[in-house]
């Protein structure tokens, strides 16, 4: 098995969660996206859409970081990464979607690079915008926890799901450009607990071989 990927990138962290939540090793190849080397017909000879991660096990290869979370979650259920109430999974799908389809979208590299490139941004204004779809997109997810009838350490449960595993490189992404987190208790409860897994903190960007 084999996992492409790059430090920072937020998507390839939530992948290294999940893997390390399976106790998982797969061999790591970094893919600097800073370098533009995604971009290099080699990487692209691998992964035609040239973005990370991308997972290659034996014949089989795969795009996308939650479609690569739910099949090592079915190849290797435990510990699963989807709760077993029917409801608590679809919340768990809707969180990581609203993170990985709603909110990283708009802060990813490639919108940065355009902000400040064709468009002209500043740097206080490129992080003005990074900050300002944070506090959006994390508002309406804080409220959404804040009303659950059942509190828990997670977003959905008492054990970390996909939605975690989303979640927590998210806070990391906002945390490195200084937005403030100071309204979303329940949010950074999870980050909190999170912290005490070492599934979590072993998949952070600065502890990567790769870091810079």
């Amino acid at each position: 098995m084999i996992l492409y990927g790059y430090f920072r990138s937020s998507a390839a962290y939530r992948v290294r969660i999940a893997m390390n939540l399976k106790k998982l090793s797969p061999e790591q190849r970094s893919v600097h996206l800073a370098k533009k080397l995604h971009l290099d017909a080699a990487y692209k000879a691998v992964n035609p859409q040239g973005f990370v991660p991308y997972l290659v096990d034996g014949v089989f290869s795969l795009s996308q970081s939650l479609a690569i979370i739910e099949y090592l979650d079915e190849l290797y259920p435990e510990p699963p990464l989807l709760p077993a109430d029917i409801r608590d999974r679809a919340s768990a799908r809707a969180i990581a979607q609203m993170i990985a389809c709603d909110i990283h979208p708009l802060n990813n590299p490639r919108v940065l690079s355009y902000l400040t490139g064709k468009l002209e941004f500043s740097d206080a204004d490129k992080t003005n915008w990074y900050c300002h779809w944070i506090h959006e997109g994390f508002l309406a997810l804080e409220t959404m926890l804040a009303n659950r009838k059942v509190q828990s350490a997670f977003c959905v449960s008492d054990a970390p799901t996909i939605a975690d595993i989303c979640l927590v490189p998210q806070i990391a992404n906002a945390n490195r450009f200084k937005c403030s987190l100071d309204k979303f208790p329940h949010i950074m409860k999870v980050a909190s607990n999170a912290q005490k897994i070492a599934a979590f903190v072993d998949a952070e960007p600065a502890r990567q071989s790769d870091t810079e």
